[in-house]
C-alpha cells in the first residue's frame, strides 16, 4: 500500500493530520514491478502520473559529456517527480537501483487531493523544498569534500532518510548500490570508490556484505562524512 511509507515520510518532517492520512489512504494508484536498471521514465517524457517509491531505490541521473551522472537517490516514501505536476517535460531519467516496485497517482487525481487540503498541498511543497535542500547538499558534497568524506557522506544521507521510514534495524539496512551506482554519485572513479570503501572497512566504519550494509561505529563515522542531518529537516520524535 503506497500510503504507508509515505505517510511516514511525512510525518519524519511535519505534521499530518487524520483527516489528511485518511485521503493518501483512499487515493487510487497502479503498481508497478522495475528490475535493476528500468527507468521508470525517461527525459523527454510527459509524464501522467506521480511516482510514490513503495520499496528499493531509484536514482535521478542523466548523462553529461558521455558520463553517467547520478544526482539523487530516492527511498521508499518518496514521490521524486512531484516537479512533474507543473513541469510538464523530464529533464532526467527516473531509473531502478537493484529491483523496485513504484506506486503511480494520476496528476488529475494529486491535483483534486491537493486542492480539498491545504495541509496536505504544504505537506508537499515541503516535499520539494527538502528536495531542494538535499540537491544543494550533494552540490556540496561534489564541489568541496575528498573521495573519503564524500563517500561516507552519501551513506550517511541514505540512512538517515531510511530511519525515517523505519528501513534501518541496529545501524543496519538494505542497500542495493553497485560501486559504479556511488561513482556516479560521487564524481568518482569505480577504482576510487573501491579503495575508499575499502579503507572505511579498514576503519572498522562499516561492513558491506552484498546488499546488507551496517555501520558500526555511527558517531565516528558522521563525523568522517562531516555529516550533519539539519539539511533532512526531520523532527526529533517518533512517528507511526
Amino acid at each position: 500500500m503506497p500510503h504507508h511509507k509515505l505517510i511516514a515520510r511525512l510525518l519524519a518532517v511535519g505534521p499530518v493530520s487524520e483527516r489528511d492520512r485518511d485521503a493518501l489512504r483512499n487515493m487510487r494508484y497502479s503498481v508497478r514491478n522495475l528490475a535493476d536498471a528500468e527507468y521508470a521514465v525517461r527525459v523527454g517524457d510527459r509524464p501522467s502520473s506521480c511516482t510514490i517509491v513503495l520499496a528499493g531505490f531509484l536514482s535521478r541521473q542523466r548523462v553529461v559529456s558521455d558520463r553517467m551522472q547520478i544526482s539523487s537517490f530516492y527511498l521508499a516514501g518518496d514521490m521524486p517527480d512531484l516537479p512533474s505536476l507543473h513541469l510538464p517535460v523530464m529533464d532526467h531519467d527516473l531509473c531502478s537501483v537493484g529491483p523496485s516496485t513504484i506506486a503511480l497517482v494520476k496528476h488529475s487525481d494529486v491535483r483534486a487531493m491537493l486542492q480539498e487540503s491545504t495541509g496536505l498541498l504544504n505537506a508537499f511543497w515541503r516535499e520539494t523544498l527538502i528536495q531542494g535542500a538535499v540537491y544543494r547538499e550533494w552540490v556540496d558534497n561534489l564541489g568541496a569534500r575528498q573521495a573519503l568524506p564524500r563517500v561516507a557522506h552519501l551513506i550517511c544521507e541514505i540512512a538517515t532518510r531510511l530511519e525515517f521510514v523505519g528501513l534501518v534495524e541496529q545501524n543496519s539496512f538494505n542497500c542495493p548500490l553497485t560501486q559504479e551506482d556511488v561513482a556516479n554519485a560521487c564524481g568518482l572513479s569505480i577504482v576510487h570508490v573501491n579503495r575508499t570503501i575499502q579503507e572505511l572497512r579498514r576503519r572498522g566504519l562499516i561492513d558491506w556484505r552484498g546488499r546488507t550494509l551496517e555501520l558500526l561505529q555511527r558517531q565516528e563515522f558522521e563525523e568522517v562524512a562531516e555529516f550533519d542531518a539539519a539539511y533532512l529537516h526531520g523532527l526529533d520524535r517518533p512517528h507511526e
